[in-house]
């Protein structure tokens, strides 16, 4: 094989290829990139045989080499808007589990319907979820669990350039195609947990917060909280919000936000970094608060966001 390529555009394809190529692999060809050249290009391929990217950039080739490779032979197809994924992906994969044991966890689940596309991932303490309305070409509903690792690969490939999204399903693997480069992904085979059911319909108390004021608020109060349990306290009253924190070892953090809240009182305790990273990826400036008690599942939601709708829900603690 004898090519010539510009350094900067093959560079920036190899670039895309190393979160995929495992090193330590106990199949050692799966640590290398293959590469085909023909005509004037060059192609690449990589894969831990539970992602795959695929790509492509200009050569003058000399002498070529060829590859095959299975082609899709989908189940369902869909065209998703480009934007809308992008934003998908980075409002829920931070609440993927890393826990093995719950390999159905191990994954965000894709819903796609004729109207609309959701993205859903919890670990259990926490749940994201993002609908957008969009026609996806779909004839009926298409579930489907993409991996972590899948998420990340498809946020790199999203972070640049313009097009719809070319998804496609099949038996075992699913296919995103965006612009000239493929992500070919092992599609996990287990059962979702019933998301719908874990939203609650009876929070009838909403506290909205300044975003930027309540995140730094949570992130001065978290300093002092107990470094095991990252715990802080939502002491909720007329007109205000006290976040608090205390550990034997540090003493204790007291902020207080002045809100429009009429009552009654209720003190509620959270994860600082399950709020910090839901505040970390929303960009309206309102994020809203909804709440039944002191022990059920709150709810967050950004206030007037556009062309998507997000929910988080997040297990209160017990200290």
């Amino acid at each position: 094989m004898e090519l010539v390529v510009r350094k900067n555009e093959l560079l920036r394809e190899l670039q895309l290829f190393q979160g995929i190529v495992e090193r330590k692999n106990t199949i050692p060809i799966l640590a290398n990139v293959l590469i085909e050249a023909k005509g004037d290009e060059v192609r690449m391929l990589a894969t831990d045989l539970e992602v795959a990217l695929r790509s492509r950039c200009n050569a003058a080739v000399a002498k070529g080499g060829s590859l095959t490779l299975p082609d899709a032979s989908g189940k369902a197809r869909a065209v998703l808007p480009r934007s809308a994924v992008k934003e998908m992906v980075a409002k829920t994969q931070y609440a993927i589990t890393g826990e093995d044991t719950r390999f159905f966890l191990n994954g965000a689940k894709l819903v796609l319907q004729p109207q609309s596309l959701t993205l859903v991932a919890t670990d259990g303490h926490r749940l994201a979820l993002v609908q957008v309305q969009h026609d996806t070409g779909v004839t009926q509903e298409v579930g489907v669990i993409l991996p972590k690792k899948t998420l990340l690969e498809l946020g790199k490939l999203l972070a640049e350039g313009e097009g719809d999204v070319q998804f496609e399903s099949g038996e075992n693997h699913l296919f995103f195609e965006v612009g000239e480069r493929v992500l070919i992904s092992r599609m996990i085979d287990g059962q979702f947990p019933t998301y719908e059911r874990v939203i609650p319909k009876g929070n009838d108390k909403l506290i909205e917060f300044d975003r930027e004021r309540l995140t730094s608020a949570v992130k001065r109060v978290a300093l002092l909280s107990n470094e095991r349990s990252r715990a802080v306290k939502f002491e909720i009253d007329t007109g205000k919000v006290e976040v608090t924190s205390s550990s034997s070892e540090f003493g204790e953090a007291h902020e207080q936000i002045q809100v429009e809240y009429p009552g009654p009182a209720l003190t509620i305790s959270f994860n600082a970094q399950y709020v910090l990273d839901f505040l970390n990826v929303v960009e309206t400036d309102v994020v809203s608060l909804s709440l039944k008690d002191e022990v059920s599942q709150a709810v967050m939601k950004p206030v007037a966001a556009e062309g998507y709708d997000y929910t988080y829900v997040i297990m209160p603690m017990r200290i």
